[in-house]
């Protein structure tokens, strides 16, 4: 695992984890049962030892976590991104949702990943994950040139705080800071994280008509089982799905 991501176990979150741990079930020839349950019960180890018991992995065939994921309304969203008073906390805040950005692909942002004339934006993932692009909204790039006319932002999109003069990125510490900010200033009661915007990011786009494969190439998922997770959260169909209170006594 970490050859294919080039990073510790330690830094990847559930979602990337399982989906590797899909791409380790579904291949033909290699690896085998035993090996596929052995990279499980190595997980579960590291992660007991750093006490991180909300990244144990249930055993043996990738059962899908019960847990649906925390999905912000639209409206949500909209009162999330314009709380913030400071022009780059609201670009944060709109990367990580109008990309659908995980922590550290929204870190490691550079600005020759900027790309305004074609409106996309280039993730690079390094070795074990393809780079991908997706698209940059016209209000994305409107602030974000705003923002790096008035700041100068040097290598990194977004600039942590340094001492020494070498800039570095911003910190997962300081995007958690930004989004809990957010929240409180906005009154929602809901659990809002990082991958709170990129989920709501694939729900909204599946409710708005986007293909699930596309959905999947966005996110970056490398098995599909992965992206099929936000088919239980969408409201989709024919007929938007309603309480039969609305009904009981409107007749």
């Amino acid at each position: 695992m970490t050859l294919h991501f080039n990073c510790s176990p330690l830094d990847l979150d559930e979602e990337q984890i399982l989906d590797y741990l899909h791409v380790l079930k579904s291949k033909n020839k290699t690896p085998s049962e035993s090996f596929f349950k052995h990279t499980v019960y190595g997980l579960r180890y590291l992660y007991r030892i750093y006490e991180l018991q909300k990244m144990r992995v249930v055993l043996p065939a990738i059962k899908r976590p019960n847990r649906l994921p925390v999905v912000l309304s639209c409206q949500e969203v909209k009162r999330l991104l314009k709380t913030p008073k400071l022009l780059k906390h609201r670009l944060v805040l709109a990367m990580l949702y109008g990309c659908g950005l995980r922590c550290f692909e929204l870190r490691n942002l550079q600005l020759k990943d900027l790309d305004f004339d074609r409106k996309m934006l280039h993730i690079r993932q390094g070795k074990g994950n393809k780079d991908r692009y997706v698209p940059l909204s016209d209000l994305q790039i409107r602030g974000l040139k705003t923002y790096i006319s008035a700041e100068h932002p040097r290598i990194w999109c977004f600039n942590g705080n340094h001492s020494e003069g070498t800039p570095v990125p911003l910190s997962t510490r300081g995007i958690q800071w930004i989004i809990r900010e957010a929240r409180k200033h906005s009154g929602i009661k809901k659990q809002v994280t990082t991958h709170s915007f990129r989920h709501s990011y694939a729900t909204h786009l599946l409710e708005m008509g986007l293909d699930i494969i596309s959905i999947k190439e966005l996110l970056g998922h490398a098995d599909i089982q992965t992206t099929l997770v936000y088919l239980h959260v969408a409201q989709l169909g024919r007929q938007k799905p309603f309480s039969p209170l609305d009904r009981l006594y409107s007749e």
